[in-house]
């Protein structure tokens, strides 16, 4: 019973796959996707929080720690993943995938970039809000629904499974939601204090380079 499920899963895998890849490509996405698909990467979403820990206040500085120890975390799991899984990327094994992206790693289960984009989404959008004619959006809407993109440019482009990104995600939000739930021990750990680290929270990059 339970190898007729996972062979069913595995067909429907590969057809939605071929359906996003195949069925849906045009030229404008042909053009958009490769280029959306690079700000999922685990090197891009550290620069956005490295930026807002040195462009920052106090909380900004909080929200940043707690993106990167997020997308830290995620990228853990995720090579574990990987190495465990050992699924090869669906142009190793499938035939006619139009593959938009050079890519180096052959193992495809699951989708880093989706994890980084959806950890660092989480924490970014349930941390701020916008605020329009007098109410408050939290921006984990559009933060989502962004990284949602990136996670199916991962499979237009032709390097993941849709269970991939869908995996990729899971992963990405609980730690997240775990980061968050942790916020207040981890900023008032006696090690993260003993060991000087609170004064990462006081660090302010243009006293920094007026010293310089």
């Amino acid at each position: 019973m339970f190898h007729v499920l996972i062979t069913g899963l595995m067909h429907y895998n590969t057809v939605l796959f071929y359906y996003v890849n195949l069925g849906m490509q045009n030229s404008f996405l042909n053009h958009l996707m490769p280029i959306l698909t690079a700000f999922g990467s685990l090197m891009a979403w550290g620069i956005v929080c490295v930026a807002l820990y040195l462009l920052g206040g106090t909380k900004a500085k909080k929200v940043a720690i707690l993106g990167l120890l997020a997308l830290f975390l995620g990228n853990v799991a995720v090579y574990f993943l990987k190495y465990l899984v050992a699924e090869p990327r669906p142009f190793l094994v499938l035939p006619h995938v139009h593959q938009l992206v050079p890519e180096t790693e052959i193992y495809s289960f699951p989708s880093g970039h989706t994890t980084s984009s959806f950890a660092v989404a989480t924490v970014l959008g349930l941390k701020y809000s916008l605020g329009i004619k007098g109410k408050k959006i939290r921006l984990i809407y559009p933060l989502i629904l962004f990284a949602g993109v990136i996670g199916f440019s991962r499979v237009y482009i032709g390097v993941h499974y849709p269970l991939d990104v869908i995996c990729g995600a899971l992963i990405g939000i609980f730690f997240a939601l775990a980061v968050l739930k942790l916020e207040t021990n981890i900023f008032n750990n006696k090690i993260f204090k003993m060991r000087g680290m609170d004064r990462i929270m006081n660090f302010n990059v243009l006293n920094f380079i007026k010293k310089i």
